[in-house]
């Protein structure tokens, strides 16, 4: 096993499905999971293929009340190749005798290699190895070369390869209650000697898929169509010690492409025209190539290597590929049904490790939240007010896909789900729109699409706010923070909670930074925006006075989660440890025994805390100052000790985060924290969730972790600002950065000096602010600058 390769030794049907996930191969348009070509869907595989941005709706009676569901859709498997004998039983590790079994995801190349040794009658045996790639510069083809080897004596061998379009959505097994049937009108056929192909369509969206197979091996390959599936066979003799190979190339297209007609003709077609898989190979590996270099990282020992695997998931759910397509962020990847697919907040935790390596992908991931900045503002009006209301999850067109019910699988019941009230979600599109901008100079992007996204998230939040005479503060009441645990008061008849600190805080952010960009707009461009919107100085006016004297609530000498936490109960932590081996999931358990996480001081992942993973210390001191408040550096560190003491971790972005803010803050046990992120999904320490796909902001989060939250690296005002935080643990570490169009900077960190390279270039110098000092960094040159102790 090398910091490239990430190996697994020996068959364990439990852990398949989370091998399944984490060997995943896709390319930015299309994933496939890592299962094995021979196994069918059933309680240990699961093979799944699934096109960004492909979702279809479907409506199902549960717990007696009609469910309407969008979710991602498992398209026709093109994986099956399946084996035997001569008219003997298909092989399989689950029916036939395993002697050796080893997988190995080769990262650099975005090669899977399977190597199999199956146990035949009188000591014979067959050796099957397979090496399978999605194609990483063409994200249309797919291929798998399979070697077949005998040792005994000769063997017939039969081999069958297949696209099925019999699948269905069945991955999560607490979705099952739902209709999961997405495909019809499957049909199949053949357009030339060795060629097969397959077309449907989705029930509701009808988006159209074509499919198109061509299987190259040294015997005759024989057609059958079967309904559902398209189907090859051949039979190889196999001459001991002998290697015969199958190559078997796939051509995926749906109707959602651009430049196409047909779906099926543009799969055939391609196809037709592909090369043989040498060459394919040969230029997936070029491709992964450029990508790395982009995406350069180098860390040392188990965390490195671990940071690679997470950066070759990201890049295959997010590749240069997606800037052409209208997708967002799924929170699980290309790499399973979880989540139904659904975008959420992730990429709060994704976009800023994108910004300086493929800023055309982000721009490309905030486009799809403009495109649907008009059912945002359609989905404000709903509820009575102005702006624009982004959904918790979102999926082909914004409206909001949150359901209304969910199941707690620790007692059967169906719950309300109310999580659709973190309308902060607004505010996480605003922080990456202005992130992005900062990290590119991309002004076009803020000065148009930008600012309308921001311009409309402003006047939600204004309308949110009403004035309490009282307090002599507006409050925005009737939310749910990123915690999630809470969602109501104990006891309360109507969901939501009042003051939700991140809430507050996040939106005040928002109104000061459309406020500075409408101050700074060309005076022409200005003068659009606030025609098309009616927008009016004494609007701006008022979200000025509403962005200094929102209120946010403090009890302890610490920040309040919402208001009315103080009065919640505190929970016996020890002995709910004591009873449960994992309280993570705490409000499923309490649920289970009748009773609420709302009625404790307990949360899920961090809530008041998240303000110091977005913003520095002197910015969250500045926004506190902007509402007047003071949070010095003593109220900060009681805070982060206050909700440490009180968190589950029930969400694989828990520690991430709170490794983060203890970095920041210089403590010992920040390291330990990281770990867990992590190891989030390789341990998956949620217990079956990672086998349900991945969870890409974590992935993204640690990746960000070492690119911003070590560095203390920050874009604004057109600089670098850089404040290395010391961990004995990564004591050198380095990394490139695309940064304002200069390619490949590179940033060191060794024995307390960080040096900095800016490659050559017809660009401008760089200016990096460091310790107190302004460094202007001319492209050619490499600057070393001793850090303090």
């Amino acid at each position: 096993m090398t910091s490239w390769t990430w190996e697994y030794d020996g068959y364990e049907p439990l852990d398949e499905r989370l091998r399944e996930s984490l060997c995943t191969l896709g390319n930015g348009y299309f994933a496939t999971r890592g299962a094995l070509p021979e196994c069918v869907a059933d309680d240990v595989h699961y093979p799944g293929v699934y096109v960004a941005g492909c979702y279809d709706r479907l409506t199902t009676e549960v717990a007696g009340r009609r469910v309407e569901n969008e979710e991602i859709v498992n398209l026709p498997n093109w994986l099956p190749l399946r084996f035997r004998p001569a008219d003997g039983a298909w092989l399989t590790p689950d029916t036939a005798l395993i002697l050796e079994h080893r997988q190995v995801l080769h990262l650099d190349t975005g090669l899977l290699e399977r190597w199999t040794r199956y146990g035949l009658a009188e000591g014979h045996a067959l050796s099957v190895r397979q090496l399978r790639l999605v194609h990483m510069g063409d994200p249309h083809l797919a291929a798998v070369r399979t070697e077949f080897t005998v040792y005994g004596d000769a063997l017939d061998l039969d081999v069958e390869a297949a696209l099925d379009g019999g699948v269905t959505n069945s991955g999560v097994a607490r979705y099952r209650a739902l209709d999961g049937r997405h495909l019809t009108h499957v049909h199949s056929g053949t357009t030339a000697p060795g060629t097969v192909w397959l077309r449907c369509r989705t029930r509701a969206s009808d988006r159209r898929i074509g499919l198109a197979c061509h299987l190259t091996a040294e015997a005759p390959v024989t057609d059958a169509l079967e309904p559902q599936r398209a189907v090859q066979r051949l039979r190889l003799s196999l001459e001991p010690g002998r290697t015969v190979t199958v190559d078997k190339t796939v051509a995926l297209h749906t109707s959602r492409d651009p430049a196409i007609g047909d779906p099926l003709r543009a799969a055939a077609d391609r196809v037709a025209t592909a090369p043989g898989y040498d060459e394919l190979l040969a230029s997936h590996t070029r491709a992964w190539e450029q990508l790395w270099r982009r995406a350069e990282l180098d860390v040392p020992g188990q965390a490195g290597r671990i940071l690679r695997l997470h950066l070759f998931h990201v890049l295959q759910t997010l590749s240069p590929h997606t800037a052409d397509l209208d997708v967002g962020v799924p929170a699980r990847g290309l790499h399973g049904e979880a989540y139904r697919g659904h975008v959420f907040w992730d990429e709060l935790f994704v976009l800023p490790y994108l910004d300086l390596h493929f800023p055309e992908v982000s721009r490309a991931l905030l486009r799809y939240r403009h495109r649907r900045l008009a059912r945002a503002c359609s989905a404000a009006r709903a509820i009575g007010r102005r702006g624009a209301l982004y959904p918790w999850q979102s999926g082909s067109d914004g409206r909001e896909e949150t359901q209304q019910l969910h199941l707690n699988p620790s007692s059967g019941r169906w719950l309300p789900d109310n999580s659709r009230l973190q309308h902060h979600v607004g505010s996480a599109i605003a922080y990456n729109v202005w992130q992005y901008c900062e990290a590119s100079g991309d002004t076009e992007f803020l000065h148009t699409m930008g600012a309308e996204m921001l311009l409309h998230i402003a006047r939600f939040w204004a309308d949110s706010a009403t004035y309490d005479d009282h307090l002599g503060r507006y409050r925005i009441r009737g939310v749910v923070g990123p915690d999630e645990y809470h969602d109501a008061y104990p006891d309360a008849e109507k969901p939501g909670l009042d003051d939700n600190a991140y809430t507050t805080v996040t939106a005040a952010w928002v109104l000061a930074r459309t406020l500075e960009l409408m101050r700074t707009l060309p005076a022409p461009r200005r003068l659009e925006l606030t025609e098309r919107t009616g927008l009016t100085d004494g609007e701006l006016e008022e979200w000025d006075q509403i962005s200094h004297s929102l209120y946010v609530p403090f009890h302890d000498g610490v920040i309040s989660q919402f208001s009315g936490y103080w009065d919640l109960a505190e929970l016996d932590w020890d002995g709910y440890r004591e009873r449960y081996d994992d309280i993570r999931r705490l409000d499923r358990i309490l649920e289970a025994e009748g009773d609420t996480v709302n009625r404790y001081k307990a949360s899920k992942q961090a809530d008041a805390l998240m303000l110091g993973y977005l913003f520095p210390p002197s910015e969250l001191r500045r926004l506190f100052e902007q509402l007047g408040y003071r949070l010095g550096e003593e109220t900060w560190l009681r805070t982060v000790d206050y909700y440490l003491d009180r968190t589950s971790h029930g969400s694989t972005l828990s520690g991430l985060v709170h490794g983060r803010i203890l970095a920041c803050a210089r403590r010992a046990e920040a390291w330990t924290y990281c770990e867990e992120a992590l190891r989030s999904d390789i341990a998956d320490i949620q217990g079956g969730t990672t086998g349900e796909g991945i969870h890409l902001g974590a992935m993204a989060g640690t990746l960000d972790l070492v690119q911003r939250g070590l560095t203390g690296l920050e874009t604004r005002e057109g600089a670098l600002w850089l404040d290395p935080v010391p961990v004995p643990q990564l004591s050198s570490y380095g990394f490139t950065i695309r940064y304002r169009g200069h390619w490949g900077v590179g940033l060191r960190l060794r024995h307390r000096q960080l040096e900095i390279t800016v490659p050559r270039s017809d660009r401008r110098p760089i200016e990096v602010h460091l310790s107190g000092r302004a460094l202007s960094v001319q492209p050619g040159e490499t600057v070393r600058v001793a850090l303090p102790e």
